[in-house]
């Protein structure tokens, strides 16, 4: 079931556990303003509305970390139903969304569409619900189009499949480089600073400190 708790005293964060890929859709609000976005709708729509209900939240917007179907899946369909843009993620993932119902079919995903955002997003740019402020980084690696979304007054990131606690994202998929994704961590995630909490695309979350110290990716266990 959905999971409640305050990333700080400005935002509230519901993580909806979605599909069979157990991915974490994450409702994110401005308390100020009970404004909210959801972040990678991978699928069970109703799940994820039941959420919003809960939270009692209007939703301003869907954000995407990437272009994976089990992030993306349920994202044409939450968009319509709740009539707002979806923003994200970097272009380089394109090819992705361009293909969901091929993506979705192969894991037995049906109802799935293509679909394009209303706005790719770009290193350096900023995505805004209500009051709260969070900048994008481009983290290529696990897909090319891989964005983080920080917001730096709170010392939160939302980083997707990027950086999960104890492990990474994988890069045996199409676009995915190892490499690419180690440098994406070192050079824009762990500089964020090691109080910096964050929700990954699946799992317990954790802070940079922590992965830094002890993920076997990042100490060269591995």
């Amino acid at each position: 079931m959905a999971q409640q708790s305050d990333t700080k005293a400005k935002a509230g964060a519901m993580i909806v556990p979605v599909t069979p890929f157990e991915q974490n859709c994450t409702l994110i609000w401005c308390t100020a303003t009970q404004k909210a976005v959801v972040i990678d709708p991978g699928g069970e729509v109703p799940k994820i509305q039941a959420a919003i209900k809960q939270a009692n939240v209007t939703v301003e917007k869907i954000w995407l970390t990437h272009g994976h179907i089990d992030h993306v899946g349920g994202a044409a369909d939450l968009r319509d139903a709740l009539n707002v843009a979806i923003e994200g993620p970097h272009a380089a993932d394109k090819f992705l969304l361009d293909h969901v119902v091929e993506s979705g079919a192969r894991f037995g995903m049906t109802g799935v569409r293509n679909f394009a955002p209303d706005r790719w997003l770009e290193e350096g740019q900023q995505v805004l619900v209500g009051e709260l402020t969070f900048d994008i980084l481009h983290c290529p690696g696990h897909s090319p189009g891989s964005v983080v979304f920080f917001n730096r007054d709170m010392r939160f990131a939302h980083v997707g499949d990027v950086l999960f606690n104890g492990s990474v994202g994988r890069t045996d998929l199409p676009g995915g480089d190892h490499a690419t994704l180690i440098r994406s961590i070192r050079e824009k995630l762990l500089p964020l600073g090691d109080d910096v909490g964050f929700i990954c695309g699946h799992g317990p979350g954790s802070r940079i400190g922590h992965e830094r110290m002890t993920n076997p990716f990042l100490t060269g266990a591995i």
